[in-house]
This record gives structure tokens, sequence and C-alpha cells, in this order.
């Protein structure tokens, strides 16, 4: 079991380590939120339904509400719990409502990456790194895997939540950022 430190919070470190299902969920609430509330965003959400299930979630009747009673569990409630949604009714439909269906038994490191980008909520880039991420913390490792990160399979890297392992790192993931953010503002 991998030992992820991400959320800042042990037990939402703990349920993301253990449950591929919330590590999936995290990965994809990781938008426009501080990367430590989207990480925690699985543990919120459990203690509000009581259980994390694909099918379930898939099911919830009310999950924008859910999402939204405060302290919301994101900044864009209503549409993130209909995201939340459509990527459980994929997990159910196409991956028998495992999300470690998605990376069990593949054997490359593009077939990997096709499967994270057909996962609704996954574009080209979230794709790569959560590949990074199964590969550099979770020994997801298929031949070529590395390269189909790209950038983020580099090892000795901090570019994104993949080379995140103490409160260290993270701050350099941060300043990665923020140097990434500012050369993009000067050329424009």
């Amino acid at each position: 079991m991998p030992d992820l430190h991400i959320s800042g919070d042990a037990e939402a470190d703990a349920l993301i380590s253990r449950d591929p299902l919330a590590l999936l969920l995290a990965m994809l609430l990781d938008q426009q939120i501080p990367m430590e509330k989207a990480f925690r965003g699985p543990y919120d959400l459990l203690g509000r339904i009581g259980k994390l299930d694909a099918v379930e979630i898939a099911e919830h009747p009310d999950l924008g509400t859910v999402f939204a009673t405060p302290p919301a569990i994101h900044r864009f409630p209503g549409s993130m719990a209909g995201r939340v949604q459509d990527l459980c009714r994929f997990l159910v439909e196409h991956h028998g409502g495992k999300a470690d269906n998605v990376w069990n038994g593949v054997k490359t490191g593009d077939e990997l990456l096709a499967r994270l980008k057909a996962l609704p909520g996954f574009g080209e880039q979230k794709a790569k790194i959560f590949l990074a991420l199964l590969g550099k913390r979770l020994n997801v490792q298929p031949t070529g895997w590395r390269d189909a990160a790209g950038a983020y399979g580099e090892q000795g890297a901090f570019r994104s939540v993949a080379d995140v392992t103490s409160k260290e790192t993270l701050l350099q993931v941060r300043a990665y950022k923020q140097q990434q953010k500012a050369a993009l503002k000067s050329k424009t």
C-alpha cells in the first residue's frame, strides 16, 4: 500500500493511499482549488455519504447538495458533483465499478494513457499527471510509462502531485507551478 502525503490530513491521506476510487476522485477534483483540498475531497465525501462506491455514487440522487453542504467539497460543487457521477458511471459501465481496473493489467504506458484519457474529466494533461502518480507512487509501471507520462514522468522532477512526498516537495511543486505561470504571463 502506498503512503501518500498530499492532503495534509493523515486520515484523508490514508484513504487515498488505500482506496483506488478515492485516489481517482481526488485527481478529478484537482482543478481550480488547492491540491490539498482536492485530495481531501474523497475523505469529506466519505464522511457525508458513508461509503465510497462507484455504483452508489453514480446513482446518488442529490450529490450536488452533498458537495455544496458547507464546507463545500469543491469550489464548484454542482459541476464537480456531476463530473464525479459521470466518472463513477463510466467506471461502472467500463471497469466493473472498480477504479483500479483502469490500470490493472495494462501492458504499456501508451495503453494506460489512453485508458486515463477516456475517463470523463481527464484530459491529456490530467491523464499524464495521474499516470506519473501511478508510476512514481503506486509502482504501476507498464513498459514505457515514463515516456507516456511525458515531463511528469521524469525522475527528480517537481512538476505535479505525482512528485509530492512531503511538505517540502509540495512547496517545490508549488514553486515550479508559479514559475510556469509567470513564464506564461510574460509571453502574453
